[in-house]
């Protein structure tokens, strides 16, 4: 019986369909570098929180980058189920604070650890209603803000990018022998 592949959606954005969760991280981090995408992760929160102000400058960047962080939530909830193929047995230089990010040690051994914790707490449909939500909210001007959490999703959020940004650090370490 063969496996039925979940649609990460990243036709509309990459250019390139069927790709499997780790490829799709490659893809996203080829798009956004981590720097650029947790600010401007940051900078629609923010936006979406004024409630009277918008972002005005290239709203195409904010859909472009909200349609790719679709597929990174997708692929993200595929990669929770692979766990271990990551693992770094010694942190090198003791984990600085820098080299951990937002991770915790525990979490920069096992960066998969990040997606499994995320999905436990919020479904998939509740990271892709978030995003819709803040990113709708930042592009317009309301009388209200967003309803809900959304600290929650968001720090989860900036926690998956953290740890995707390693897993596609370490396959490229692995793909080099080293």
């Amino acid at each position: 019986m063969k496996k039925k592949k979940t649609d990460l959606e990243s036709r509309f954005w990459s250019g390139r369909s069927k790709l499997s969760p780790v490829p799709l991280l490659e893809a996203f981090f080829q798009f956004h570098d981590l720097a650029t995408a947790k600010e401007r992760l940051s900078r629609i929160i923010a936006y979406a929180v004024r409630g009277k102000a918008r972002i005005s400058k290239d709203p195409s960047v904010v859909f472009h980058f909200h349609q790719s962080l679709r597929s990174f939530i997708l692929a993200g909830y595929g990669m929770r189920k692979k766990s271990g193929k990551w693992l770094v047995r010694t942190l090198p230089g003791q984990g600085s604070a820098l080299e951990l990010g937002s991770l915790s040690k525990e979490e920069y051994r096992d960066p998969v650890l990040v997606f499994r914790k995320a999905f436990q707490e919020y479904r998939p449909e509740q990271f892709l209603d978030f995003l819709a939500e803040i990113v709708y909210f930042s592009l317009g001007t309301f009388n209200h803000v967003p309803e809900g959490n959304i600290v929650g999703p968001y720090l989860h959020l900036c926690k998956m990018l953290d740890a995707a940004r390693l897993i596609v650090e370490r396959r490229v370490q692995e793909g080099k022998g080293q």
